[in-house]
């Protein structure tokens, strides 16, 4: 089975399943340039500590987490990726990032849950399979229970 690969979108939320999904997307793409690793943060609460005290702000964190997924792209085979850091609800960002860049696929692991759990943690996979108007490949995760 092939997928279109002129652009790729690979959601990253820096778990132990990261690494796998930048690795095999850059084996579908054939190559890294082709890849959009974004992640997503969720929105500060205007009442945590660091927001009241001024050390945390949107800028600072998205400046962090660029500075980590450039290095984990650069070592698991993609520093020619485009990096983006979003600020939402991830399902839902992910879906309207992949529709703005006009890309080809999603690769995305899932959590593996099942019964209650999943009903109760809900899945950032599901969402975006749901909403993503591209296809979506869902990796399945080592350590899933």
């Amino acid at each position: 089975m092939s997928f279109p690969t002129s652009k790729i979108v690979v959601p990253i939320d820096f778990s132990g399943e990261s690494p796998h999904a930048i690795t095999n997307s850059v084996k579908i793409a054939g190559d890294a340039s082709k890849l959009h690793l974004i992640h997503v943060l969720l929105p500060l609460d205007a009442v945590s500590p660091g927001v009241l005290l001024g050390d945390v702000s949107d800028d600072s964190r998205r400046k962090t987490v660029t500075e980590k997924l450039n290095g984990l792209a650069a070592a698991h085979g993609a520093a020619e990726a485009t990096v983006s850091v979003l600020l939402g609800t991830p399902g839902m960002e992910i879906a309207d990032y992949a529709k703005d860049q006009d890309a080809d696929l999603i690769v995305i692991p899932s959590h593996g849950y099942h019964g209650i759990k999943r009903m109760f943690l809900g899945s950032v996979a599901e969402r975006v399979i749901r909403h993503a108007e591209c296809s979506v490949l869902v990796l399945r995760r080592s350590d899933a229970e």
